[in-house]
């Protein structure tokens, strides 16, 4: 069983499983940099008096006061758009990308990665991509994969210099492009920021 989460929102637990798989919806990079930018705004304008079910920390409720802080940067652009070029991105394809919601400490966020896959010669992933949208190097980490790894799957930890959307693309050997992303409300930033 992979372990998968739902859309990114305010009201979801920081890790949720699921079992079943739905079918993928297919997005371009244009429309996902635009849902991300979406997706900041309705979070900095919806309530901030809750969060999961309970009283947003004091850390939470900085960070969403912050004006946008989940507007992609230029280096988030270009990093994106260089490794990813102008690939149909596939979101709910089978990839997982696991985060706390809140991490109090930006310089060690632990994440799991783990992508669907019978891992043949003929059908397997061959990369995953890992990106920060607010860090100075937008580019975190590139994983890669032979069918004799057995499974797409990688965790970790990692530095975050704010509030910021997590960004996976997951690449198969038929160039299928997978995605996944998260937001992780920081509270002290890493990356030589707070």
């Amino acid at each position: 069983m992979t372990a998968r989460l739902g859309p990114a929102d305010r009201s979801e637990k920081p890790i949720v499983t699921s079992a079943t798989r739905q079918s993928p919806q297919r997005i371009d990079r244009r429309t996902l940099l635009a849902a991300s930018a979406a997706a900041a705004v309705t979070s900095a304008l919806t309530s901030g008096d809750t969060f999961a079910g309970g009283v947003v920390s004091d850390r939470a409720a900085a960070a969403l006061a912050e004006p946008a802080p989940l507007t992609p940067t230029p280096q988030f652009e270009k990093a994106f758009t260089d490794i990813v070029g102008k690939a149909t991105l596939l979101e709910d394809g089978g990839l997982s990308l696991e985060l706390p919601e809140e991490a109090e400490n930006g310089n060690i966020v632990p994440y799991r990665i783990g992508v669907e896959s019978p891992m043949t010669a003929e059908d397997h992933v061959t990369r995953v991509h890992l990106f920060s949208t607010q860090n100075p190097q937008a580019h975190v980490a590139t994983f890669h994969f032979t069918p004799l790894s057995g499974q797409a799957a990688v965790q970790g930890r990692m530095r975050l210099a704010k509030t910021q959307e997590v960004i996976a693309v997951a690449v198969t050997t038929a160039n299928t492009h997978l995605v996944a992303r998260r937001i992780v409300y920081v509270g002290i930033g890493g990356c030589g920021e707070g």
